[in-house]
């Protein structure tokens, strides 16, 4: 019989909640990777005190945090092919649990064995490196994907106010505690960030397979590369990271540079330096309060207008401006680098294979924090060979042009092949 109507079934099922904020699953996901952001900032700030007390020499800060960096790249690659095999929530139980046994042996090296902090301190940044890409995969299983843009805004929210009001807080902290007993609370938040978040609602398509035959895995290599080529299956992305590329390894290093000097040099007074950069991460802030609700019809083309954003930092450091202007620029290029980064994020968690997602995001965080170092190197010879402002004239430009060329590849209007359903 087809005369008996079910018109209650729809109901059965909670409606998802209006706001992301409101789910459960979600908040605790936030808190923990809100611990892991304030852990990962703290450590560089904490040491910069060892060398204050006089517990660290000034080359063992330099090697230490080089054994950081070192683990984390190393690490980043392997978290997103062990993301991509395994249960995301167990691999960032896993490394979040690495970094947190690492700071108290960080701690009990201080003073006293130098190669004892180095290996802790790879232990932390591979950690730090595991978890990224599995953080970045389990959002995308906790959170529906009408909500995702909300939710990456507030964590980069998150992450911004941790770098905003850390320095306040680890100095209060320092006025009461030791250096060792800061490092044990980095160990703590580590914790934090390993046992709060929950499983995510759904599993990557490999784990839903049946397990009827077991198959045989391929190696590391094989799977890096496979996640490589479903990068490559998306030239949006491709476009994305070599924008990334430019403004990181030439606008970000060069600013970082520059900006100490010219505050030194042209404007005689630390004031320009604090002032730029508390500008950029309130700009970043108001950027990710922004794109939580904009949803754009052309999406890549406004992330990649945001990201070139960031070209009126060197570009305000390189003229004779009022000390303003300049803090104004980096307000502005904190608004447009989270115009850029969330709806980056967003996308990639959309438009990735969700058995590949980790191994692609992997790839992301590598040239993120991996090119950095590398510009850093490269750009003061630069500025001693060709002059700072000239060093910062091509800096300027390419953070112009490079995101405007990765806009005219195809599928870079929307971050995909079609525009995404807007909602709200």
């Amino acid at each position: 019989m087809t005369t008996t109507p079910t018109p209650t079934a729809p109901k059965s099922a909670a409606p998802p909640p209006r706001s992301v904020l409101r789910d459960p699953a979600f908040l605790r996901l936030w808190a923990g990777t809100t611990a892991s952001g304030l852990a990962t900032w703290a450590l560089p700030f904490v040491l910069g005190l060892a060398v204050l007390h006089r517990d660290l020499g000034a080359a063992g800060l330099g090697l230490v945090l080089a054994a950081r960096t070192v683990g984390f790249l190393v690490a980043v690659a392997v978290g997103g092919v062990l993301a991509d095999r395994h249960s995301r929530r167990a691999v960032v139980l896993w490394s979040a649990l690495a970094a947190a046994v690492a700071a108290p042996l960080l701690a009990a090296g201080l003073g006293r064995s130098l190669v004892l902090m180095t290996a802790a301190a790879a232990l932390a940044g591979a950690g730090q490196g595991a978890c990224r890409p599995a953080f970045q995969a389990l959002t995308a299983e906790t959170v529906d994907p009408e909500h995702r843009q909300q939710a990456n805004a507030a964590m980069t929210m998150a992450v911004r106010s941790s770098t905003l009001a850390g320095p306040t807080l680890t100095a209060l902290l320092a006025a009461f505690l030791d250096v060792g007993t800061l490092l044990l609370g980095i160990g703590l938040l580590w914790l934090v960030a390993a046992l709060l978040p929950g499983r995510g609602s759904a599993t990557p398509a490999a784990a839903e397979e049946p397990a009827a035959e077991p198959v045989r895995r391929a190696g590391f290599r094989t799977e890096f590369l496979d996640g490589i080529r479903e990068a490559r299956r998306h030239p949006w992305f491709l476009a994305g990271l070599g924008a990334l590329v430019a403004v990181i390894a030439l606008g970000y290093s060069a600013t970082s540079v520059a900006l100490p000097l010219i505050s030194r040099d042209r404007y005689d007074t630390e004031w320009v330096l604090a002032a730029a950069m508390t500008a950029y991460t309130v700009g970043a802030l108001a950027g990710a309060l922004v794109i939580a609700r904009w949803r754009p019809r052309s999406q890549g083309w406004a992330a990649f207008a945001g990201l070139a954003a960031y070209g009126f930092a060197p570009l305000s450091l390189m003229l004779p401006v009022h000390p303003l202007v300049v803090v104004a620029a980096y307000a502005v290029a904190g608004i447009g680098i989270e115009l850029f980064n969330v709806p980056w994020f967003t996308a990639t968690q959309r438009e990735v294979a969700p058995d590949k997602l980790a191994r692609v995001s992997s790839l992301d965080f590598l040239v993120s924090y991996g090119l950095a170092p590398v510009g850093l190197a490269l750009i003061a010879p630069a500025i001693a060979f060709l002059g700072v402002t000239t060093v910062l004239a091509v800096c300027a430009a390419a953070c112009f042009l490079v995101p405007a060329a990765a806009a005219l590849v195809p599928t870079a209007r929307h971050f995909g092949r079609t525009p995404p359903a807007t909602t709200g």
